[in-house]
C-alpha cells in the first residue's frame, strides 16, 4: 500500500494512545490469536481470567471472525481510532457504544464476506440486534478485570515512545518519525509512505486530514485504519516493550542507591514522574523524591510540557551513567 502525504497531512498528523484498541490487543493476544512475545510472562499470568471472560461473554470467541484477521476480513467499530492524543478508556467505550446498528452490521457482513463461512451461532451473534453493547461490556470486562491493572505500565511504554517520535516528527520530518517504526513501513522522498500490508495493493491520498500514529504494547506489526468513516490511523508496535529494564551500574548503585541509579539508567530517554513511578513499580511520592535528589545535584534537569515535568540526563548524568 502506498499513502501519499501533502504538506497540509504534516500539520494535521499526531500521535496519540488507545486503551479501547489496545484492548482489543491484548484479547487478540491472551486468546492465543497473536504471538505473546515480550507480554509471554503477562499473557501466561492473565491467561484463564481470560478464558473465564471468554465463557461469560461469548462474543469474544465470535470475534475472531471479525478482528484481528489479514487483509479487509474485519470491522473498526469495536474500537474505532481516538480522537484526542490521550483519551480515556471510558469515553472510547463510549464511542463504541453509540455506533448505529446499520454502520456496525454493514461492517460485520463486509468482513465475513471475507472469510470462510462461520458457524451458525456466530453469524446470528455478530447480526444480532445487540451485537454493539455485547461488545461494550466484553470489553469493559477486559479492561477491568486485566488490562487496567497493568495499564500504568503500559501506558508510560506508550507515552515515552509518542513523546520521541511526535518530537522527531516536528522537528524533523516524516522519514526521521518513521525511522525504526517498522521494516515494513518506508519513507519516500517526494511525499509517500509506502507500507506493506498482507493481500492490500492500493494507492490511499490522506488529502490534508493527516495520519493518527497509534503505538502499541501487544501488537508486532503495522496495521492501519483508512475507513473514510474513521479518522486515518496507523497501528505500530512501540518502542521499548521488548527491552528488559536498564540495569544500572553496581557500583553507580552503590554510590547513589540502588533506585537512583535505576531512574538515572531510565533517564536515557527522557520521562515524567508518573511514567517512571510506573516503570519502576514505585509511589509517585518515592520516586518524586528520588528525582529531586538528582536534580540538586546536577544529574538529571526538568523541563515543563504542559501539565507535566519532563526529566532528562545533564551531561553530568550521562557520564555518570555510562561510566
Amino acid at each position: 500500500m502506498t499513502i501519499e502525504v501533502i504538506p497540509q497531512d504534516v500539520m494535521a498528523s499526531r500521535f496519540a494512545i488507545s486503551p479501547l484498541i489496545e484492548t482489543m490487543h491484548a484479547q487478540w493476544t491472551l486468546a492465543g490469536r497473536h504471538e505473546a512475545g515480550a507480554n509471554g510472562p503477562w499473557v501466561a499470568r492473565w491467561r484463564e481470567t481470560y478464558f473465564g471472560l471468554e465463557r461469560e461473554h461469548p462474543v469474544l470467541r465470535a470475534a475472531a471472525a471479525i478482528s484481528g484477521n489479514k487483509g479487509d476480513a474485519n470491522v473498526n467499530f469495536v474500537a474505532p481510532p481516538p480522537t484526542a492524543v490521550d483519551v480515556p478508556f471510558e469515553a472510547e467505550l463510549a464511542t463504541m457504544r453509540a455506533t448505529p446498528l446499520a454502520q456496525a452490521h454493514a461492517e460485520i457482513d463486509r468482513a465475513l464476506a471475507g472469510r470462510p463461512p462461520v458457524a451458525r451461532w456466530v453469524r446470528e451473534l455478530l447480526l444480532g440486534p445487540r451485537v454493539v453493547e455485547r461488545f461494550a461490556q466484553a470489553y469493559q470486562a477486559l479492561w477491568t478485570e486485566i488490562l487496567s491493572r497493568d495499564w500504568p505500565r503500559f501506558r508510560a511504554v506508550l507515552q515515552r515512545d509518542v513523546a520521541q517520535r511526535a518530537g522527531r516528527l516536528a522537528a524533523y520530518g516524516w522519514q526521521a518519525a518513521l525511522e525504526n517504526l517498522s521494516p515494513r513501513v518506508r519513507w519516500r522522498h517526494g511525499g509517500t509512505i509506502e507500507i506493506e500490508l498482507m493481500t492490500v495493493d492500493r494507492t490511499h491520498r490522506l488529502d490534508g486530514k493527516g495520519l493518527l500514529f497509534l503505538p502499541s504494547v501487544f501488537i508486532t506489526t503495522i496495521a492501519a485504519y483508512l475507513d473514510d468513516a474513521w479518522p486515518y490511523a496507523m497501528i505500530y508496535p512501540a518502542r521499548g516493550i521488548a527491552v528488559a529494564p536498564p540495569v544500572p551500574d553496581a557500583d553507580l548503585a552503590a554510590l547513589i542507591g540502588r533506585s537512583r541509579a535505576r531512574i538515572l539508567a531510565e533517564l536515557a530517554e527522557p520521562a515524567t514522574t508518573t511514567q517512571l513511578a510506573a516503570l519502576l513499580g514505585q509511589g509517585l511520592g518515592t520516586t518524586g523524591g528520588h528525582l529531586a535528589a538528582l536534580r540538586r545535584t546536577g544529574l538529571i534537569a526538568g523541563t515543563r510540557m504542559g501539565r507535566s515535568v519532563l526529566y532528562a540526563r545533564t551531561p553530568l548524568g550521562d557520564a555518570l551513567a555510562n561510566g
